[in-house]
């Protein structure tokens, strides 16, 4: 059976809650307090992340398999919003090759997370940690960003599919 290669990419934005909630990226708790807002856990690494499979398989994003007005998605780990997307992709006889990630933030430092990151995707996605590249850069002071009103997460994904 001939496999092609498919790219996806995804973006995601959250602007800091007001309220006290932890701060979740790549299903990885890095600050306790400083949270995003969302109506999941607002992890824009993953959702990110399974908008770029979405992407490559030409499904709807998140919004569509996630409503935020559906009360039963309040809260989700958004874990589970990228199994949902890797779930599809395997329904049709696809696989993820690789994926690479990047957080766009002026702080918290990310890179001390990383390690723990890749290790909690990597199963998800079924690739080897070494398979999911996480990388952190600041806004420089620029926009919304950089008054570090939020953050947000860029993804790109190679995924294989039946032709």
């Amino acid at each position: 059976m001939m496999m092609i290669t498919l790219t996806g990419l995804g973006y995601d934005i959250h602007r800091f809650s007001e309220t006290p909630r932890p701060l979740i990226l790549g299903g990885v708790q890095v600050h306790a307090e400083k949270g995003l807002a969302g109506h999941s856990d607002a992890d824009v690494l993953c959702h990110a992340l399974a908008d770029a499979i979405l992407g490559a398989l030409g499904e709807p994003d998140i919004g569509y398999w996630f409503p935020p007005s559906d009360p039963g998605c309040a809260g989700i780990c958004s874990l589970r919003i990228v199994e949902k997307a890797v779930e599809l992709l395997r329904a049709q006889g696809g696989r993820v090759n690789n994926a690479d990630c990047a957080l766009i933030a002026e702080a918290p430092k990310i890179l001390p997370f990383v390690p723990q990151m890749k290790e909690t995707l990597a199963p998800i996605l079924g690739v080897a940690p070494k398979r999911v590249g996480i990388k952190a850069t600041t806004n420089e002071k620029l926009g919304a960003l950089g008054r570090r009103e939020g953050m947000a997460a860029f993804a790109t994904v190679a995924i294989q599919l039946p032709e």
